[in-house]
């Protein structure tokens, strides 16, 4: 099987990458700067340039599509040119191609509007109540992709074997993994062991708000077992959506404890109060919008809501009709932590 990864540059992409390459898959993979991974094909260029997307997907089997722009502020029109406009062009460039299988990388932001949420499923995606630029695109590009899926079983074949419009069977389904980390990771780890370090990571509230997080390589073993369902049992999950975790929700501040401990520095001591964080946050943000800075701000409404309320989702779904379950608990994955960046687990 042929398959291409988009965003293979980045933690989560690469590891989905290098699972495909050690089981004997043929992997293309399609980013801006050379995905590091050996044994794949890379493809260099940007999910919205349709010429280079067309030459990526041409004789791929199956897409997993991880590419976007991830960011806790930026240009609004930026985010929907990537994560929206980009993910049209990938889905229609794969469809032309013949491409069966099509994995949308989403994320719980998609569905979280700055309330807890608790034992839940995959809810709907919402872009009209998403929080954030980057939340309400992949909400509306997760939207768009799962529109998208189409099958003998949902319409009338024609004569050609494919549906009355002419084309194929074009099998979907999106996974959200939530909150991915492990080692390497710049996006949560090597962020909160730094803020750690030089005393700017606070504790909102009490920090005892329960959360869910998958471990990277749990990550990217739900994702190849999405991919293998839409082949060997598409019925079950396609047009679906599911939310991927490690199923051991643990409080903010034991979570920001361990991620410290590992990184051998002293956990955050002190508190802000969770409504003042998101205050300071929506503050911080329009004035990111005028005078962006050079890194993430340091705050934004939508990280203080993250790091105050509850969200753990319900796994015996994702569990039953992926047939996968995570690989590594949270423990190991801090004893593999503390191992690569010399702390303690």
């Amino acid at each position: 099987m042929t398959v291409l990864v988009t965003g293979a540059s980045g933690l989560l992409g690469g590891a989905v990458a290098r699972v495909l390459v050690a089981r004997g898959e043929q992997v293309r993979t399609l980013q801006r700067s050379p995905s590091g991974v050996a044994g794949a094909e890379d493809v260099a260029g940007s999910v919205t340039d349709a010429a280079t997307v067309a030459r990526a997907v041409d004789g791929a089997d199956a897409v997993v599509h991880l590419a976007a722009k991830v960011s806790l502020a930026g240009d609004p029109a930026e985010f929907e040119r990537v994560n929206v406009h980009g993910t049209e062009l990938l889905l229609d460039a794969a469809e032309r191609a013949g491409v069966r299988r099509f994995v949308q990388v989403s994320s719980p932001s998609v569905a979280h509007a700055g309330v807890s949420l608790v034992g839940v499923g995959a809810e709907p995606a919402d872009p009209a109540r998403a929080r954030g630029e980057y939340a309400r695109t992949k909400a509306a590009s997760e939207v768009l992709a799962l529109s998208r899926d189409r099958g003998a079983g949902a319409s009338r074949p024609g004569a050609d074997g494919g549906t009355p419009d002419g084309r194929g069977d074009f099998r979907v389904v999106a996974v959200r993994p939530h909150i991915v980390w492990g080692p390497g990771d710049t996006q949560l780890v090597e962020r909160v062991i730094d803020r750690a370090a030089s005393g700017r990571l606070p504790l909102l509230g009490h920090g005892a708000a329960l959360i869910d997080t998958t471990y990277l390589d749990n990550a990217a073993d739900g994702i190849v077992a999405a991919l293998d369902r839409l082949g060997d049992r598409p019925e079950a999950v396609r047009g679906r959506a599911y939310v991927l975790t490690n199923g051991e929700p643990r409080t903010v501040a034991d979570l920001l404890a361990g991620i410290c401990r590992a990184g051998g520095v002293e956990p955050p001591r002190w508190r802000v109060p969770a409504g003042l964080a998101r205050t300071a946050g929506g503050l911080i943000e329009a004035v990111w919008r005028v005078r962006p800075g050079a890194d993430e701000p340091p705050m934004t409404r939508f990280l203080a809501e993250q790091l105050s309320t509850a969200h753990w989702f319900d796994q015996r779904a994702v569990r039953a009709e992926l047939g996968w379950r995570p690989a590594v608990s949270i423990d190991e994955g801090m004893r593999r932590l503390a191992a690569h960046y010399g702390g303690t687990s």
